[in-house]
């Protein structure tokens, strides 16, 4: 009698992936209404609305699930955050996600102080002093993510890596890179073309 192969987590974990990335091409990845103005201020003839994906019931689980892969055997990681409002719906997901496993807690990086409560520049499970990896849906050149380094960094937490759903190759890894923080893309642009 054969036994059916047992997909590896790699093998889970790709499928994971290539059915993301389609998500991500039906959803997100737009090519119609441009040129688009970026966050960093350039222009492009594309632009990628994570929304519609992390929002989506399987798009966001396939974030969380992938992400978590990537964290679960980071004994060093206490806490995941970023900058709002992308990284909130991410963060939440894969907080909930390590819940049974491996908990790991969120946090969000305000742009602004509210002004009012604890008026905090930084909200949730964050602690000064710990070890840290930031969470950005799309990074360009590094500008927006930095806000969130900077922050967390101010309250004396170590900033281990950055992860993003999709690099756009347009210098995030240097600028990161320059303040010795690797970026970790689970997509890069040439993925969404290809």
């Amino acid at each position: 009698m054969l036994h059916a192969a047992v997909p590896t987590p790699q093998a889970a974990l790709s499928k994971e992936k290539e059915r993301l990335l389609g998500i991500i091409k039906e959803r997100s990845f737009l090519t119609k209404g441009g040129p688009f103005k970026l966050a960093s201020g350039a222009m492009s003839d594309y632009y990628l609305d994570m929304k519609p994906t992390m929002f989506s019931p399987e798009g966001l689980s396939l974030i969380a699930e992938i992400i978590f892969g990537m964290l679960r055997d980071d004994p060093g990681l206490d806490s995941i955050g970023g900058l709002e409002l992308g990284a909130v719906p991410i963060v939440s997901a894969v907080s909930v996600r390590s819940h049974s496993e491996r908990p790991i807690d969120g946090f969000v990086v305000r742009k602004d102080k509210k002004g009012h409560g604890t008026d905090k520049k930084i909200d949730g499970n964050f602690r000064p002093n710990t070890n840290v990896v930031l969470f950005e849906d799309v990074t360009t050149r590094g500008g927006s993510v930095m806000q969130a380094v900077q922050a967390v960094r101010a309250q004396g937490a170590t900033v281990k890596k950055v992860i993003t759903i999709v690099d756009r190759l347009e210098g995030a890894a240097d600028t990161l890179k320059k303040e010795g923080i690797e970026l970790v893309a689970i997509f890069t642009t040439e993925d969404l073309r290809g």
